[in-house]
């Protein structure tokens, strides 16, 4: 019984530690990693565009905080005071201490009833800040969406890469056991059994590089999706990553970039905003005209009336409308409506800017897939020709019938076409990526 309870009591004495280990657990995370999920989760947990969102809930306190600037304030007040003074006395002469207690009570409120359209405009302006943030959300997302996908591919690419070394080092493996048999048989020269010993060290050298590589990769992505470092991290590979042709032409793509690509909207925005901003400064030439109201009253104990009389015989009010006219205020009202008629200009141009630069980024995205297209199709046909040539090599190499310099000139051509071919295929995979997300469609294996 005794054992129990100490048991009990340890337990309890562990459950905040054990509370707090599950309050610090990461998220659920997948076993295995799709392009899809990982843009999913960089999006939702990625830094820059929780920052982004962040900003988007501050504008839209600033857009409340503009709409009620429309409604009457109120302002309420109490005071309690006590005064010792010296008061004269009439009857005996000289002066006596006298303490007096005294309650001061108010409320006032104002309300804009005219101020040149001030408050119309800020609310404008502020609706049009609160867009701007969620585009600007937007636009970090693209941005991270395009990392995501260039970083998941060099993975793929990286991995695959590792799969073409290890069976070119079982290849070297196997031609290395075959002149070990004839180099003990004696129809082999020693330096030509050196080569292949050299050919299979070179390989496994090239396969610590492109496993380094793939492990280089994967923490690149793990960095972007914010994983912890002791976190193991693998990678969906797609059973087909056919290439496909894009479904819009470069017109139709240079027409959806424009028309939904989140930097264009920020820049027609910034118009917006400069134009606001100019109504805002022309509503400072206008009068403005105010309405405000007070109630007040009081007590002090030097009076004789009972304290609720007190109150009533004081109750104060008041109403005032009062108005506000510029007339001159040394020119910087004038100023202020010639700097956002420039800054109109300005944003004017830095839309021109911003489509034309689009237009450029969608032309040479285009570009790039058609160049990646045409290699992929060239190193497609080299491979296949240098993978029958080295089969053939081969073969002749069992028998004898070619010697060291054909066999390493026949296989130094198939590993620059395997490595054409592999770099060829995800150029073209990241390209058409790149160019089909410009032209409005979403970046999936």
């Amino acid at each position: 019984m005794k054992k129990s309870i100490q048991i009990l009591l340890m337990a309890i004495a562990l459950l905040p530690a054990i509370v707090q280990a599950q309050d610090t657990l990461p998220p659920a995370l997948p076993a295995s990693w799709t392009l899809e999920n990982s843009i999913a989760y960089a999006l939702q947990h990625n830094i820059s565009v929780s920052t982004q969102r962040l900003s988007t809930r501050s504008a839209q306190e600033d857009l409340l905080q503009s709409r009620a600037a429309k409604l009457p304030n109120l302002t309420g007040a109490a005071s309690a005071s006590l005064v010792n003074s010296n008061n004269a006395d009439p009857v005996v002469g000289g002066f006596t201490t006298q303490a007096s207690f005294s309650n001061n009570y108010s409320l006032s409120s104002s309300i804009v009833l005219y101020n040149g359209g001030y408050l119309k405009k800020d609310i404008e302006g502020k609706e049009l800040a609160v867009a701007a943030a969620s585009l600007n959300v937007a636009q970090t997302a693209n941005d991270i969406t395009l990392s995501i996908t260039q970083s998941y591919l060099n993975i793929l690419l990286a991995k695959e890469n590792i799969v073409y070394l290890d069976d070119l080092l079982t290849t070297s493996k196997e031609q290395l056991k075959q002149a070990t048999q004839r180099y003990e048989a004696g129809s082999l020269s020693k330096k030509d059994y050196l080569q292949f010993q050299s050919q299979v060290a070179s390989d496994e050298y090239n396969l610590v590089n492109a496993r380094n590589a793939y492990a280089q990769n994967v923490l690149t992505l793990k960095q972007l999706l914010l994983l912890p470092t002791e976190y193991r991290f693998e990678v969906s590979v797609p059973s087909d990553l056919a290439q496909l042709p894009s479904t819009r032409s470069l017109t139709d793509a240079l027409d959806a970039a424009q028309q939904t690509r989140p930097e264009v909207q920020l820049s027609e925005l910034a118009i917006k905003q400069a134009e606001v901003n100019l109504a805002l400064a022309k509503t400072a030439t206008r009068p403005t005209v105010s309405l405000g109201a007070n109630l007040s009253s009081g007590y002090s104990d030097n009076q004789t009336n009972p304290y609720l009389k007190q109150l009533n015989n004081n109750f104060y009010q008041s109403i005032g409308l009062n108005v506000s006219i510029p007339i001159y205020n040394r020119r910087v009202n004038k100023t202020a409506i010639n700097k956002s008629n420039i800054a109109i200009e300005q944003a004017r141009l830095a839309m021109l800017d911003t489509r034309n630069t689009l237009n450029q980024q969608v032309e040479q995205a285009w570009t790039n897939w058609q160049n990646a297209q045409a290699q992929y199709v060239s190193a497609t046909t080299q491979l296949k020709t240098s993978e029958e040539s080295y089969a053939i090599t081969n073969e002749q190499l069992k028998y004898g019938s070619v010697n060291m310099v054909e066999v390493m000139q026949q296989k130094t051509l198939y590993v620059q076409a395997t490595q054409s071919f592999i770099q060829a295929r995800y150029s073209s995979i990241l390209y058409s990526k790149i160019y089909d997300f410009y032209a409005g469609i979403p970046v999936t294996l």
